[in-house]
């Protein structure tokens, strides 16, 4: 895993993008010579999931946003993992910090979710990350391993999951972790999921991911890839989906 592989290249759109937009993504996703090495998963708005499913290209692979953790039922708004699955998506995006954030999704929340979506046969990219103030705090492994834990106690198949590690401090601001920060949590993290589950797991990171810093970033011995947000809607998608040739 660290250092070999594919590199894991994940495209959350958020709620961004129109049909016409959409068509402008797969666009320069057909024309643009894709690394072979790349796993390429993009994650349109729940409305167009199967709309941007059939016209992508059969390399790039597609994920929700969010799920809930029941398969159905009286919850107004939400949409399931079966119903993810009955449109042909394969992933889907859980504890993204917005979700936490804005929805006020807490760790037992978002582990259960995990739960239910891997055993109905999805794949997970399981995020996690600390505030401005938490890094500040010097919180940083603490946040991070206490939301790794509530992901892992539900983690059936670790084949299936991916984690993305956001600091949230560097999500839309512009801001980003400089290689060398990405690193050292992202090594950390790993020694914590061996330790406390004995298995080893692809570690993805997000936070103001663009064409001109995803090599530098690709580079790090345990980045296996990123989760990319404003610049996947972008040209440049391209650049970082092909930053480790």
């Amino acid at each position: 895993m660290p250092g070999t592989g594919k590199l894991f290249v994940g495209g959350n759109w958020k709620m961004n993008c129109s049909k016409k937009q959409a068509e402008e993504v797969i666009g320069f996703l057909k024309s643009g010579k894709l690394s072979d090495n790349a796993e390429i998963v993009v994650s349109p708005p729940a409305p167009y999931l199967e709309y941007v499913k059939a016209r992508l290209p059969a390399n790039v692979g597609i994920a929700a946003q969010n799920c809930y953790k029941e398969e159905k039922g009286a919850f107004t708004g939400e949409i399931s993992p079966a119903m993810i699955k009955d449109v042909g998506a394969e992933w889907v995006i859980l504890g993204h910090s917005e979700r936490r954030a804005i929805f006020h999704e807490d760790d037992a929340l978002i582990g259960q979710k995990v739960k239910h979506a891997l055993s109905a046969g999805l794949k997970v990219i399981a995020c996690i990350g600390e505030t401005l103030q938490e890094r500040e705090a010097n919180k940083t492994e603490e946040v991070v391993f206490r939301q790794m834990k509530a992901i892992g106690d539900n983690i059936s198949d670790w084949d299936k999951v991916v984690v993305a590690y956001e600091p949230v401090w560097a999500i839309g601001t512009g801001k980003t972790a400089t290689p060398e920060q990405a690193q050292e949590v992202h090594v950390k993290l790993r020694a914590f999921i061996k330790s406390n589950f004995q298995k080893d797991v692809r570690i993805i990171y997000g936070g103001s991911v663009t064409g001109k810093n995803a090599k530098e970033l690709a580079s790090q011995r345990d980045v296996d890839g990123f989760l990319v947000g404003g610049a996947s809607l972008k040209q440049e998608f391209v650049d970082i989906i092909n930053a480790r040739q």
